[in-house]
């Protein structure tokens, strides 16, 4: 990364305003380790200490904070969302050569236009249609009847299941399964039958989905993700869910089959949702919480208890099993109190 961009030249490609001399950057860090050449940014007054000792050549900063430094500055109201369009504009994607590799497997009856590049040892199966300008990576498997939107790119060993539609600009990193049969069985003289998954997933637009993220197909409905819905690594989607549009959702999470999750809400890493939940619009739920129940009203919700030594959750868990016990006394107590205060009274 040698190219060097002057902030001016950055302020007219991304907005906000210059202040300060009109230096060179060429790379973006944070403000801890940060040298001449680097740009870096400024959200939060904690860490004020490491903005006062930053090495860095520049900074992007929100109009309130632009005071705590004499740095040449970019003043953006989104520091943050700033800071990523700057590190896009330093990074830019990887350009491909269109075609398709001698190892690659594509079968006869699949659509595939001149702007599409199919790497090393992908499989492209009957009946798929290709969008313009989709990367399908090495070892990657459209299976039959899939549909790839324009400008798609499916990373190195990414598995798309039959019958599976993504939407344009989604980006699906390496080793994702999309359209897996859901887990239904029905249980008949203590067998387990398969239930056949027939439904399929539908991707939206502008969706990115993380490193070894599963999202199950439908077993009569379809699994849908919705427009710009951002997924993490090592999440578990199951049948029939529903993601609502700009969701996003960090890794390990696990949600049930036939959940709804609503638009424009946040969950943290390693939460799970339960089946057959709905989860209304903007809602948060914070890391590790178990949602056991339909969330009805926007709020942030949280499902944890603070973590102990393992003696003191032992004495915990067991106070917790005895709270009816002490409910029931507290009750007996409030309403002895209150026979005291009456005879108190009539005396």
């Amino acid at each position: 990364m040698n190219e060097k961009y002057a902030l001016s030249v950055i302020v007219a490609k991304l907005g906000g305003e210059l202040v300060g001399e009109d230096v060179d950057i060429s790379r973006l860090s944070s403000l801890a380790n940060a040298n001449e050449g680097d740009i870096t940014f400024f959200t939060d007054s904690k860490y004020a200490a490491q903005l006062a000792n930053t090495q860095a050549s520049a900074l992007i900063v929100s109009p309130q904070n632009q005071h705590l430094t004499s740095l040449p500055c970019i003043v953006t109201d989104n520091p943050y969302a700033y800071f990523a369009k700057v590190s896009e504009l330093l990074n830019p994607v990887v350009i491909y050569n269109a075609g398709v590799h001698a190892s690659a497997i594509v079968a006869p009856t699949a659509k595939i236009p001149a702007s599409c590049t199919v790497l090393e040892r992908a499989v492209v199966g009957e009946h798929v249609v290709l969008g313009e300008n989709v990367v399908v990576g090495a070892g990657a498997v459209i299976m039959r009847g899939s549909q790839i939107g324009d400008d798609t790119q499916l990373a190195a060993n990414t598995v798309i299941y039959q019958d599976c539609t993504l939407g344009r600009r989604c980006k699906i990193a390496a080793g994702a399964v999309i359209g897996a049969d859901g887990f239904g069985y029905a249980e008949q003289n203590g067998i387990w039958v398969k239930i056949p998954q027939v439904g399929r997933v539908i991707i939206q637009d502008d969706v990115e989905i993380g490193a070894n993220t599963t999202i199950d197909r439908g077993a009569l409905d379809d699994t849908v993700i919705e427009q710009g819905v951002k997924l993490d690594n090592l999440i578990q989607i199951g049948h029939n869910c529903r993601i609502g549009a700009h969701t996003v959702i960090a890794g390990c999470v696990g949600i049930a089959g036939s959940a709804r999750i609503g638009k424009h809400c946040k969950i943290g890493g390693a939460a799970m949702v339960l089946g057959h939940l709905e989860i209304a619009d903007h809602v948060t739920i914070s890391p590790g919480s178990m949602i056991t129940r339909s969330l009805k009203k926007s709020d942030t919700y949280t499902a944890l208890m603070p973590f102990q030594t393992h003696d003191d959750w032992l004495k915990t868990a067991a106070q917790i099993r005895h709270m009816d016990t002490l409910v029931n006394r507290i009750k007996l107590l409030e309403d002895q109190v209150a026979t005291l205060c009456k005879q108190s009274q009539s005396e």
